[in-house]
């Protein structure tokens, strides 16, 4: 191909590909396929390749790192890159439209506010010269910054040229309604673009794309990068433009600095829109701050659904003028806020570490701690796990500790900050008694967890009981642990069995009672007498069963007996036949495990117990043994582990089984699959090391 004909061929090429670039980044759609996009890539690199003298700045084949810089260079902003103020409620939020009102020396001022997600990104500036990406800088102090144009050229989703035909994007529908719902910037866009131009945004990263770094830092033995905008930071300082080549970055506008006409922020929003930003949807223009508090509640509400990672909202006055009237104070502008959504980490410190006995026996130590406010609600109190976790994190009483709450979680110590302890801190010391019963205190070979050695200690008993009746248990509707409380503290019930002797007349001279809550409660206690097999397996404590090895178990009886509905003496008849051999061959039961079962079908208590149920009216559903067309994961166990974005861990649990597959807690070989979503733990680490095959949530649907 002559010069002649490649230049045209070039030309052509770079604005298809910028084309496909603006509908992908900017209008969320895709006219043809990520490998057909390549495909033109690869051609026009080609190209240049045989003519180089042909490669300009704007090409998108410039976008690939290459340049080493020896340093950043210092750049100064015409305009100061300002940090935003914080508040943290609707009280504060107030307080700061009164000292705008102030201000402007009104009571009552008339404005609107233009509202947008806040997300936890790195702050940078583009310019453009003449239409084309010329420098990209750091905020850094706000009145200089660093020159890291090089690393922000490998970012897809900065444009290096700007959008000004519109011609051919003009019928897609994002294009249409911005036009039609701002007249203004149409008239705008139809003169020339400035000569220099600027942009203000985010660097950032996704959920996605930060577990898959992650990903690969585990697989080479490297330290796990600790959140989104850290990574993303780092990768625009580095001086090496292949580094942040190598990593998913996303940018968004969110300020268009340049004068172009535009009366408000969000006329800015859709101006930086056409020119081929991508900006935030999750935006709202509000008559007041009523509004922006909705906004506000409305994003907190989805904040866990979205693909990256935000820390609340931004809130600021819409007129563009009076914006700049209210001028800045100190590094803040007067007219814009960050209303932060409450902080899921905060440090306080450790008064005190007690210890908890649960249904199994097993000590909990638990941190007493100073009050703290973290996620809007005040926590005093926080698991520490198990024994082993305390010498992990190095935790001592006295201790300043992290410590992390997120959405209904318990709150958990993430770690300590040694160069904050007292030189009065104590170690904490693994009781030798249970502190309930005062009985010794165990553990057993090959158990992280230390154990009650009395059967009959109150504590066990009790937390049995609640377990007793949970949702993936009995279900009994209206008896939760208050109840039972008062129940046990009456001598009304002494274990599971007696819930189901009860009698109106014994409840409703209690307190707590009268005669309706009284006839619902005796009225849910019958209503619950049948119940699914693997519900009962799971409601009687086997130590080690959990809802997974129950429904296994629940299973295996079911394929051994015609029956539909049998007793609790024949669960009983059927399990105590097994020895551990015979126990370790079924799917999901490795040698603890099977060893547990074993013990407690043959314990006398235990017998007498499902005796005591049986006699109570107990009668347990048996699963379908009929074999579903439909099965096309069967004979495959999964284990979840990490947060699924299009479904909860229960949802994806029931589409495993309704296509045939078995759900597992632990990761063996046996182990077909392990799906991992965002944040997975150690089941991910377990299934690397033994080579079970790891499916991300994208595969893990193609499969259901």
């Amino acid at each position: 191909m002559e010069k002649k004909q490649a230049l045209e061929r070039i030309k052509k090429l770079r604005s298809e590909i910028n084309h496909h670039r603006y509908l992908y980044h900017v209008l969320d759609r895709q006219e043809i396929s990520d490998a057909a996009l390549d495909s033109l890539k690869h051609e026009l690199t080609l190209l240049e390749d045989e003519y180089p003298e042909l490669i300009t700045k704007d090409s998108p084949t410039q976008r690939v790192g290459g340049r080493v810089v020896k340093g950043f260079q210092k750049v100064r902003h015409d305009v100061p890159m300002t940090s935003l103020q914080d508040v943290f409620s609707d009280d504060e939020l107030f307080q700061w439209e009164g000292r705008i009102s102030k201000f402007l020396a009104k009571k009552n001022p008339q404005f609107e506010y233009f509202a947008e997600i806040k997300v936890d990104g790195f702050a940078v500036s583009l310019e453009y010269d003449d239409g084309v990406f010329a420098q990209g800088s750091t905020r850094g102090g706000g009145v200089t910054g660093e020159d890291v144009t090089e690393n922000l050229r490998t970012i897809e989703s900065i444009p290096l040229i700007l959008q000004s035909d519109f011609s051919s994007i003009g019928n897609q529908l994002g294009i249409r309604k911005l036009f039609q719902q701002y007249p203004l910037v149409q008239s705008i866009l139809s003169k020339k673009i400035p000569k220099r131009l600027e942009v203000r945004g985010e660097v950032y990263m996704t959920k996605d794309a930060f577990n898959e770094a992650n990903r690969q830092q585990k697989k080479k033995n490297l330290p796990l990068y600790a959140n989104p905008r850290n990574i993303a930071a780092g990768s625009i300082r580095q001086l090496d433009s292949t580094v942040a080549a190598s990593r998913k970055l996303e940018f968004f506008a969110y300020d268009l600095v340049t004068d172009m006409g535009q009366a408000t922020h969000e006329e800015g929003h859709a101006i930086a829109r056409l020119l081929g930003f991508r900006t935030l949807d999750l935006v709202r223009r509000c008559k007041d701050l009523q509004d922006v508090i909705a906004f506000w509640k409305e994003i907190g509400e989805k904040r866990e659904e979205l693909p990256l990672l935000i820390d609340g909202i931004v809130a600021q006055v819409n007129d563009g003028r009076l914006f700049e009237r209210l001028g800045v104070v100190g590094k803040a502008p007067r007219g814009a806020v960050a209303y932060k959504f409450p902080a899921e980490e905060a440090t306080t410190i450790i008064e005190d570490i007690t210890v908890q006995v649960g249904r199994t026996g097993a000590l909990t130590p638990v941190a007493v701690l100073s009050p703290v406010r973290i996620g809007g609600v005040m926590v005093s109190r926080a698991s520490l796990h198990n024994f082993d976790e305390i010498r992990r994190l190095g935790v001592k009483i006295g201790d300043t500790v992290v410590v992390e709450r997120s959405g209904d979680v318990i709150p958990k110590v993430k770690g300590a900050l040694p160069g904050l302890r007292p030189k009065n801190a104590r170690e904490f010391h693994i009781p030798k008694k249970c502190p309930v019963c005062g009985f010794l205190v165990a553990q057993k070979e090959g158990e992280v967890a230390f154990r009650c050695s009395n059967k009959n200690c109150p504590a066990v008993k009790r937390e049995h009981l609640y377990h007793f009746v949970a949702k993936q248990s009995f279900d009994i509707k209206g008896l939760g642990p208050k109840i039972l409380d008062v129940l046990m503290d009456s001598a009304l019930i002494r274990d599971g069995a007696d819930i189901f002797l009860l009698k109106k007349e014994d409840v409703e001279i209690l307190e707590r009672f009268a005669e309706k809550s009284a006839d619902n409660l005796i009225r849910s206690i019958q209503d619950s007498k049948n119940i699914e097999a693997w519900r009962f397996l799971n409601s009687v404590g086997i130590i080690h069963v959990g809802e997974e090895t129950a429904r296994t178990l629940a299973s295996l009886f079911a394929d051994s007996i015609k029956k539909k509905v049998v007793s609790p003496r024949a669960i009983h008849s059927f399990f105590s036949d097994f020895s551990i051999e015979k126990l370790r061959e079924v799917p999901d039961v490795g040698p603890v495990v099977a060893q547990s079962i074993f013990l407690w079908f043959h314990d006398v208590v235990h017998e007498k117990f499902l005796q005591k149920l049986d006699g109570a009216g107990i009668r347990i559903i048996l699963p379908s043994r009929k074999k579903d067309s439909f099965a096309p994961l069967r004979g495959k166990t999964f284990v979840l582990t990490g947060e699924l974005s299009s479904m909860s861990r229960d949802e994806a649990k029931e589409k495993i089984r309704s296509h045939g597959g078995a759900v597992s807690e632990s990761v063996s070989k046996k182990t077909s699959y392990v799906v991992a979503g965002e944040n997975p733990g150690s089941k991910y680490t377990h299934a690397e090391k033994l080579g079970v095959p790891i499916l991300r949530e994208a595969d893990f649907l193609k499969l259901i």
